[in-house]
């Protein structure tokens, strides 16, 4: 009895190891590859070939097909993709998964020579974990420790794997067990028993993995192992259903094409091999299965559930439009919902989901220079129509802070390389200078709106002051969007010598104004109104040139911007005196 303790003590623990390894070893895979396989994704075109291509190779990349799924559901969730892209790429994410039943096979290889028992997991693991270690300890570099992540997440995934392995060894001879497994030879108790394991822990790769443990005994036949293996493709469908759940109609649609893919191969695939079985009566059916021959099962099976599906791409989108129906108006709300792009299930892709936040920002401060804009022209025709929708604009711009800020947050709480943890930290600081610029768009609004009510009449002087120091701050904030849009860093240099013009004019301004209230040729009201837009003028300025360090010290691997600022303006760069050279000659008084 303490014997049989131990040896489930040691299963759970090996599985335990295994389901550890596949989750650590699946963040190095992500980490590496950088967001760049989900950004493949994201721009697929619709051929349906490409697709499975694609599905087929990320999935192989990242080793999992429902984090794949997972993906593709989020896509849709957000806009990204529409259903019928996705249908071609669950096929090849299918197809994909079954590498990792390939690398698990090794563990059932057998035999003397030196060369094969190299091939065996137990022979090479250890070496993986010591490299592992060693790059970690040692190296500096973020690729290299998610290059020494997978090793490691291997090694303990083998080990995982070897230790259930031997957990079940001595299940050969106990009878117990081999009258337990009599009841799943029967297809639909294999496929049910197969369905509801996978469905548990949520990965067909680690129920393969444990049913490959249990195929070293020598006890699983084929025909008990074929029917869990079908039920293994169904289960797996579970993490995209949970994960589609909380998403809006087309995500739902996803997670039931998932599902109608899988039990449209079984309902195919089961009934053809079980009638040929009955006529032909394959003998292999009655021998022992080993784990090399349940990753060729778990390939073909997805192979010809591929191959009669594909063509059919067009009719399971339908069907699964016809199953999964919303409200009218439905289809129109999520259409105009910009930030369902901000979606729950990329926060476990980082460096997607950072690049996701970045188009939002980009798109943000656009209608944040479009309002600084318009509130700009109202200075000298104000229209109070503009004024409004300057003010709707800048309630806009605060949601956009609002929920790009916030998802940033959560990103930032994941395990983030060095690099996607500055980036996250810039889009952050950005956003509140994005956010500022449109608030003083609607003071320049109020500033502007006073003038017209008061009937305040600049003097020539004034008003060619205010042309100048307006132009020159729509520049330096064209300059900053277009920098921050393109992620162009020569233009981003351009930024900080505008602004320094900006300031001096500011100050020159206000000079001129002191001289012509000593000469009478103006008011104190006027000059409080004229404060108020060069203040305007001048913080939108700052704003921007925040914006356009923030990309440079990004590139340049540092979040300082005091000591950048000091560089520029106090060691001398030659470029930067052009530059502001330049601008002076540009916008004189």
């Amino acid at each position: 009895m303490d014997n049989v303790i131990f040896k489930i003590l040691s299963l759970v623990g090996g599985l335990a190891l295994f389901l550890y390894g596949m989750d650590v070893m699946g963040d190095g895979l992500k980490k590496l590859a950088g967001g760049r396989m989900e950004m493949i994704l994201a721009k697929l075109t619709s051929n349906p070939l490409k697709g499975f291509l694609l599905g087929f190779g990320v999935t192989a990349i990242i080793q999992s097909s429902s984090a794949t799924t997972v993906m593709l559901v989020g896509f849709v969730n957000s806009g990204i993709m529409k259903l019928g892209q996705t249908i071609s790429i669950i096929m090849g994410a299918n197809v994909g998964t079954t590498v990792t039943s390939w690398l698990l096979s090794t563990s059932g290889i057998e035999g003397d020579a030196i060369w094969l028992k190299l091939l065996k997991p137990s022979s090479f693991t250890p070496i993986l974990a010591v490299i592992g270690v060693a790059i970690t300890m040692f190296s500096k570099s973020d690729k290299k420790k998610n290059i020494a992540t997978i090793l490691l997440g291997f090694a303990v995934l083998m080990f995982g794997m070897e230790a259930m392995s031997g957990a079940v060894s001595g299940l050969k001879n106990n009878d117990t067990f081999k009258e337990m497994l009599i009841m799943f030879e029967n297809p639909f108790m294999g496929i049910l028993m197969g369905t509801i394991l996978t469905a548990v822990i949520q990965s067909s790769s680690a129920s393969v993995g444990i049913l490959q443990a249990l195929a070293t005994t020598g006890t699983i036949p084929f025909a008990m192992a074929i029917p869990i293996i079908m039920g293994q493709n169904i289960g797996t469908t579970i993490t995209p259903i949970l994960s589609a759940i909380s998403g809006n109609r087309d995500s739902k649609r996803v997670a039931f094409a998932c599902l109608l893919i899988k039990m449209l191969g079984v309902i195919i695939v089961a009934p053809v091999f079980y009638i040929l079985h009955a006529f032909v009566n394959f003998a292999f059916m009655d021998s022992m299965i080993d784990p090399f021959w349940i990753a060729i099962i778990h390939t073909l099976f997805n192979i010809l559930t591929t191959v009669v599906l594909i063509p059919f791409c067009g009719f399971i989108e339908k069907c699964s439009i016809k199953a999964v129906r919303g409200k009218k108006n439905q289809k129109e709300e999520e259409k105009n919902d910009a930030f369902s792009a901000l979606d729950e299930r990329f926060i476990s892709i980082p460096s997607f989901a950072i690049d996701t936040s970045r188009h939002l920002v980009c798109d943000m401060a656009l209608l944040a220079q479009r309002s600084f804009e318009s509130a700009a022209e109202l200075i000298e025709n104000y229209d109070k129509s503009v004024a409004e929708r300057v003010g709707k604009e800048e309630t806009e711009v605060d949601r956009y802070e609002d929920k790009i800020s916030s998802y940033l947050v959560k990103v930032s709480g994941q395990d983030l390389t060095a690099k996607d943890s500055r980036e996250v930290t810039s889009l952050l600081h950005c956003v509140g200078d994005i956010e500022r610029i449109s608030d003083h768009a609607v003071n320049i609004c109020e500033a502007a709106e006073e003038i017209k009510e008061k009937g305040i009449e600049f003097s020539s002087d004034a008003k060619h002051d205010i042309e100048v120091i307006s132009a020159a701050t729509r520049e330096v904030l064209l300059l900053a969007v277009r920098a921050l849009m393109e992620n162009n860093l020569e233009i981003a240099k351009k930024v900080e010598p505008l602004e320094q013009v900006i300031d001096k004019l500011k100050r020159k301004i206000k000079n001129n104004h002191i001289k012509r209230l000593k000469e009478g040729n103006c008011t104190m009201e006027y000059g409080f109104v004229l404060s108020d837009l060069l203040t305007n003028f001048e913080r939108v300025a700052d704003h921007c040139s925040n914006i356009a360090v923030c990309l440079l010290e990004i590139a340049q691997g540092a979040l300082d911007t005091h000591e950048y600022l000091s560089h520029v303006k106090e060691d001398g760069e030659n470029e930067f005196f052009e530059l502001y050279d330049q601008y002076k000659a540009k916008y004189t008084l």
